[in-house]
């Protein structure tokens, strides 16, 4: 052991440092006061997929990595609806999921504010509107905001969810 110690000395650190972006630095200090301010420190997001390919939910769980750290923000996602502050939709709304997505929005306390994610929820995807497709997601549910993107990158949902902060 004492072998491995003189060597880790002797060489140093060798990876390499994270380049960072001042920009999204920027914005996550941001996202992170008002979190505090209106939320008291902790906001609480349940994600719900209508019917998508996915692609949204694998950005979303990047920005739970140490690079993007949604959760150093006071961002959490939950599992139960009856916790979150935000409803999060992705995905086209299939009619098998219209009567689930109505359910978990009433779940959801007041004031409710729901967001959209990709560009499945606005029927502006790969999918065609078939008769198991019941998109766009507003003419069912109300909308605070969307989300842009197939898919949106990490960086965009967060400059979005900055957005959506200063909207409400």
């Amino acid at each position: 052991m004492i072998n491995f110690i003189r060597k880790r000395m002797q060489t140093g650190i060798l990876t390499e440092k994270i380049k960072t972006n001042d920009k999204l630095d920027n914005t996550k200090k941001e996202i992170k006061t008002l979190v505090n301010k209106k939320f008291a420190g902790s906001l609480a997001i349940r994600m719900v997929d209508s019917g998508s390919c996915n692609a949204c939910e694998a950005e979303c769980n990047a920005l739970s990595n140490p690079y993007y750290n949604l959760e150093g923000l006071g961002i959490y996602f939950v599992a139960s609806p009856r916790h979150a502050d935000i409803l999060l939709v992705s995905g086209v709304l299939t009619s098998n999921m219209y009567h689930h997505l109505l359910e978990v929005k009433e779940q959801v306390p007041s004031p409710k504010w729901i967001v959209t994610l990709g560009d499945c929820p606005l029927m502006q995807s790969v999918f065609e509107k078939t008769y198991a497709i019941m998109a766009p997601v507003q003419d069912h549910i109300e909308v605070t905001h969307h989300i842009p993107g197939c898919p949106p990158q990490p960086d965009e949902i967060i400059k979005e969810l900055l957005k959506f902060l200063k909207k409400i």
